[in-house]
């Protein structure tokens, strides 16, 4: 099933719900703690280990790891900050009959540190000695194990309070991943994160952000039936642009017809019409000379994407307006979003809510002014994005969110820095195409479209090149057709 992405407040309810069904708090520590003993063990060789911690639960929990890994022959020293706070970290710290000390700003030697001072829910910057600590921990050459997150690391953002935050190479957080878990900032500081199960529930309350993995729309996914023929698997069209700039249009193309839409047409201006011919086979060709040929094309389409090198201004605006009017789903890449600069409201009016937007940072400043930089974090900026502008919107990244005008969204958590090339995201407008082609829901095909594009990326490594992308999608498709239940 889809793993939710839950706030700090989320996951306190979650805590609290637990215990008002009578699981004892003292019984979700012992689990917690147990895990993150569990954790170190399975990755790191026995050794010394420093436990850092804090006052509250997060404290607690370090207490419990603390007596699970001596219990297993390592040698555990707990450096505390301040006496427990909680009756829960309180019982776990009378049941430490371990070497304890007060907290060092220097790191004592150890093979390996663990993080259990604060946790998710801390609201203000580190000082004194623990932020002499953290600032040490930076440079620390052994691993650290960070307990929830980091200290110093707000859980909802993944962002440091100030310049001053521990970093972990593992950090082992319960039932669900927290925003700081999945946005960039806070994955650069968390390292690799482990979940762990501790018996909590999941809420009746839908969910409405989650995880970007097939668990979210495998199910749905429009693998062809076996009566399928092309027209039933979808008619897809993408714009190209002039003479000197047809490629990009082509990777769609390429993009949409490997991911299984069952006709991809590009749609070409007359000079580049010899250009685009010279280099298409399996995919047809059309020309268009004017808004008027577009509309007439668009009305035979499926899904039609416009803008990857399709050239900024007016007539890539007005070619817009008259795909808008045909019905066909619109992918709005590149240019076509650059085009809008000076009145994004005039591209909203035209747009609808199974319309997807795919901007990367700098497009989305273009259309979304400043709000990127007023939002907390990317999730909020992208559900108020597709608010705005009542279509699907897929802000590009390494940690892609993808959000829909009724407030669903999902964060990429396999973004992959070999997609960082030049027409990557072209391929990506097709893939999102090709799936829109075929009859899946546009928010679920911008999921699948992202998660499919950064899997190839992975399976190709270095050199990767645009052109890559679409052959290796075959592969991923491969793969996800295997897993069906």
């Amino acid at each position: 099933m889809p793993r939710e992405i839950m706030t700090v407040a989320e996951m306190t309810a979650a805590d609290h719900a637990a215990v008002a069904r009578g699981v004892p708090v003292t019984t979700l520590m012992e689990r917690a703690g147990g895990a993150v003993a569990e954790a170190v063990r399975a990755r790191f060789p026995k050794g010394s280990v420093v436990i850092w911690c804090g006052p509250g639960d997060n404290g607690g929990d370090g207490y419990v790891a603390a007596r699970h890994l001596r219990r297993k022959g390592w040698s555990v020293r707990v450096e505390i900050f301040g006496p427990p706070a909680t009756d829960a970290a309180r019982w776990a710290a009378d049941r430490w009959r371990g070497d304890t000390a007060p907290l060092s700003p220097e790191p004592p030697p150890a093979d390996l540190y663990i993080d259990a001072l604060f946790g998710a829910g801390l609201s203000r910057p580190l000082d004194g000695d623990v932020a002499r600590l953290a600032r040490a921990v930076q440079s620390l050459e052994r691993p650290v194990v960070a307990i929830d997150v980091p200290s110093g690391i707000l859980g909802d953002t993944g962002k440091p309070l100030d310049d001053t935050a521990f970093r972990a190479d593992l950090t082992v957080t319960f039932h669900r991943r927290k925003l700081a878990h999945v946005l960039i900032e806070g994955r650069r500081a968390c390292g690799e994160v482990i979940v762990a199960d501790i018996g909590l529930e999941s809420s009746s309350e839908a969910f409405c952000l989650h995880e970007n993995t097939p668990d979210l729309w495998g199910e749905r996914f429009p693998w062809p039936a076996m009566d399928a023929y092309k027209h039933r698997r979808g008619r897809m069209k993408v714009v190209s642009g002039d003479a000197w700039n047809t490629g990009a249009a082509r990777l769609t193309a390429r993009g949409g017809l490997r991911i299984g839409a069952g006709v991809v047409t590009v749609l070409s201006p007359p000079g580049a019409l010899a250009v685009n011919a010279s280099h298409l086979e399996a995919i047809m060709l059309a020309p268009f000379e004017s808004d008027v040929d577009l509309e007439r094309a668009g009305e035979a389409a499926d899904v039609v994407v416009i803008g990857p090198a399709a050239g900024v201004g007016d007539v890539t605006a007005r070619n817009l307006f008259a795909l808008a009017r045909t019905g066909a789903v619109l992918v709005v890449d590149a240019d076509a979003l650059s085009s809008f600069r000076h009145d994004p409201s005039a591209l909203f009016s035209a747009l609808d809510r199974d319309d997807v937007l795919t901007p990367h940072a700098g497009e989305f400043e273009r259309v979304f002014p400043g709000l990127l930089a007023a939002s907390p974090e990317r999730v909020s900026a992208a559900r108020d994005a597709a608010r705005q502008a009542g279509a699907v919107v897929l802000l590009k990244g390494p940690d892609t969110v993808v959000a829909a005008p009724d407030g669903r969204a999902a964060v990429s958590l396999n973004g992959s820095p070999w997609l960082a090339t030049a027409g990557s995201g072209d391929v990506l407008a097709g893939f999102i195409a090709g799936l829109i082609a075929q009859g899946l829901d546009s928010f679920e095909a911008a999921c699948a479209g992202a998660w499919i594009h950064a899997e190839c990326a992975t399976i190709h490594g270095p050199g990767l090149i645009a052109e890559d992308l679409p052959g290796l999608a075959p592969m991923v498709l491969a793969r996800l057709f295997a897993a069906r239940a």
